[in-house]
């Protein structure tokens, strides 16, 4: 079963909001809009990711006789509601940043318009696709800024957190500038260049260490990497020196090294050594094992030559950020704009755009965050994206939303670029969205003071 699929894939209280509506006729045109209330300390900008397979669940929404069937025997639901879901589709329109867009707090990188039960049954699903791809597209990009001109590839679906995350991530990650990944569907399903190497286990099943490198070379000689920390390091190296010779008589170029474990600046210095007095020195190093982006600063620093990073659990679980504060909140329902007032959660209200701005040299200098109907100097971010259920265009490929994103971190004020701790990007509140927010506190005071 492809749980993904599934429309059941979302909260309870979905359903019983929607029965409710239904039983007393609120079904008029609501519009919904997703982002990010606040970025964490440590993300001074996010990339928006997963739009594709955001649209993909709307196209494809759907509840199955199978569906329907447990519904109706679990004993919570009317026949009014179960009526409604078989005939469910999803027929509204969507408004969204192009995925690889740069983003910030509080600006909506997704809008559905729909009627209300529709907008808001697919909330739990939206927010669950955009969040975790958004998530780990951000993770990504700090990594690529931190190693400009390194090989990172994407070595984490064995610490994801399920499959579909798995495959997800190397999707997001690949977006934000990877080469690649090791995930095999990803590969696939996206067409993202597949990378990989070799486990210690295939040196621990030989007796002999330069027995194992060899069998492997023989029987994979295409973009040969050979693992060399299952034991000592160093002495690995001297073997790959030795065995290099015999390789290359049958054709078969050794074209890296990776280690795994240790002190890798020590060690990549030291087999860089051992490399290139053997003369190897086109072979690259390519470091794996809990890296992240302060280990690859740190590693730069120290002038370590590595030439690239697998990066596992730190990327497909964004370690140092796991979540981020998203919502997906109603802001207009039957043509009334509305708002959230909670402490710490209060929304602006309406259907809103961004529009960026630029200074002299091309990078980001201020973004204006305002209702939809206002006019603003810069580039307009959120555009039309489907229209009744449908795409108004060709799905993108991947090449178009990498290379996007690439710009948009060409784009990004050097502090941001330097990942500076608490660096901030100015966006821009106009009055017109203050004023409507206003107007809706006024206009919801007053009802509730001429209410029994």
């Amino acid at each position: 079963m492809d749980l993904a699929a599934s429309p059941l894939l979302t909260d309870l209280y979905q359903l019983n909001m929607i029965q409710a509506y239904l039983e007393h006729g609120e079904t008029e045109t609501a519009v919904f809009e997703f982002f990010v209330r606040r970025l964490p300390d440590r993300r001074g900008f996010l990339i928006a990711a997963g739009l594709e397979q955001a649209l993909d669940f709307l196209e494809d929404l759907r509840f199955s006789p199978e569906d329907l069937d447990w519904l109706a025997k679990s004993g919570r639901f009317g026949t009014g509601l179960l009526d409604c879901l078989a005939d469910m589709r999803f027929t509204g329109d969507v408004h969204a940043m192009p995925e690889g867009t740069v983003f910030f707090d509080n600006e909506p990188i997704l809008r559905v318009t729909a009627p209300l039960p529709q907008a808001q049954l697919v909330e739990t699903r939206l927010i669950n696709i955009l969040h975790f791809q958004s998530l780990i597209a951000a993770k990504a990009a700090r990594m690529v800024l931190c190693a400009p001109g390194k090989l990172l590839v994407d070595f984490g679906l064995r610490r994801a957190h399920g499959a579909e995350a798995g495959v997800l991530a190397g999707r997001a990650s690949y977006i934000a500038g990877f080469a690649g990944t090791a995930t095999m569907l990803a590969g696939k399903l996206f067409g993202i260049p597949i990378y990989g190497t070799m486990a210690h286990s295939f040196i621990q099943a030989y007796d002999d260490e330069t027995a194992a490198f060899e069998a492997f070379a023989r029987s994979r000689p295409d973009n040969l990497i050979l693992l060399i920390d299952t034991y000592d390091t160093e002495v690995a190296a001297r073997k790959v020196v030795a065995l290099a010779p015999r390789l290359d008589a049958a054709g078969i170029k050794i074209r890296g090294v990776r280690l795994d474990s240790g002190d890798l600046i020590a060690l990549s210095k030291s087999v860089r050594r051992i490399l290139d007095e053997g003369g190897l020195g086109e072979v690259a190093i390519f470091a794996s094992g809990g890296i992240d982006e302060q280990e690859m600063t740190a590693m730069a620093q120290q002038g370590a030559p590595i030439d690239g990073f697998g990066i596992g659990t730190s990327l497909t679980t964004s370690f140092d950020v796991p979540a981020l504060d998203c919502a997906y909140k109603l802001q207009e329902y039957a043509e009334l704009p509305r708002r959230k007032r909670s402490a710490g959660k209060a929304t602006w209200p309406g259907r809103k755009q961004v529009w960026r701005q630029y200074d002299s040299n091309g990078r980001m200098c201020r973004d204006i965050l305002s209702i939809e109907s206002d006019t603003h100097a810069g580039e307009p971010l959120i555009q039309p994206v489907m229209k009744d259920g449908r795409r108004l265009q060709p799905r993108s490929t991947l090449a178009e939303i990498r290379a996007r994103a690439a710009r948009g971190l060409q784009q990004l004020p050097e502090p941001l670029r330097r990942l500076e701790p608490g660096a901030r990007y100015r966006v821009e509140v106009t009055d017109a969205l203050v004023q409507l927010a206003a107007e809706v506190d006024r206009r919801l005071a007053g009802q509730q003071r001429t209410q029994p």
